[in-house]
């Protein structure tokens, strides 16, 4: 029998990240559900006992942490056949972008952007002996320039730059055979989205849809709910 699909989500202690991690799972995957803390990593995967389901530590925006956690991954696994960077911040609706604190902004792009990248680098090894790899960058269609106004620049600007680095990064894994796509969950009820949105498990099925698409699936788009949005 093959092995389970090993599967990475970061930001999985709550909201969307918790949920996909609970619907890999479902799927079979074994799920490693990342938190910057062992105390939140471990009580978001105790919550999700039934499935195959294991804490990690990871802080993305931290080399050291990162190396760590992919060391963990390496030695306990071997490979990494799913990705799914879903860790982020500042969802600054307070801000414009003629005046926007920009040391807001720069920490974004450290968590929204750089976390992202960071750990592709570093994971790229173990995706690489996957048959089946499969990156997805979690972003949002306030990114999308075709409809594009204002308010929320740190957020906004940090994910533009992931939908860059997510076409950037399809053309360059096409050769390996890694597919790497971005998902907007839409609007969803969560912490940072607030109450109002549609539930998460809906936001969720999307991103989980891009980390399950088979071989001959789409790399380089954006996506949510399985439908390409406008760049």
């Amino acid at each position: 029998m093959a092995a389970a699909p090993v599967a990475l989500v970061t930001g999985a202690n709550r909201g969307i990240g918790n949920e996909v991690a609970r619907q890999l799972a479902d799927r079979g995957h074994t799920v490693l559900l990342s938190a910057r803390s062992a105390d939140a990593a471990r009580q978001a995967a105790a919550r999700l006992a039934g499935g195959d389901v294991h804490p990690l530590v990871l802080d993305v925006v931290d080399d050291d942490s990162v190396g760590r956690a992919v060391e963990r991954v390496c030695d306990r696994h071997g490979r990494l056949d799913v990705l799914v960077n879903n860790a982020a911040v500042h969802y600054d609706i307070c801000q414009r972008a003629v005046d926007a604190d920009l040391a807001v902004v720069r920490e974004a792009a450290e968590t929204n952007l750089y976390g992202p990248w960071r750990l592709v680098q570093a994971a790229l090894p173990l995706l690489r002996r996957s048959r089946h790899g499969r990156v997805v960058n979690v972003s949002s269609e306030v990114a999308s320039l075709t409809n594009m106004g204002g308010g929320t620049p740190a957020y906004t600007a940090s994910k533009v730059a992931l939908n860059a680095l997510t076409r950037m990064l399809a053309a360059e894994l096409r050769p390996d055979r890694i597919l790497v796509n971005a998902v907007c969950p839409g609007w969803v009820a969560t912490d940072m989205g607030g109450p109002g949105g549609r539930p998460v498990r809906e936001g969720a099925a999307g991103i989980v849809w891009a980390a399950t698409l088979p071989d001959n699936g789409p790399t380089g788009g954006f996506f949510r709910d399985g439908r390409p949005l406008p760049w």
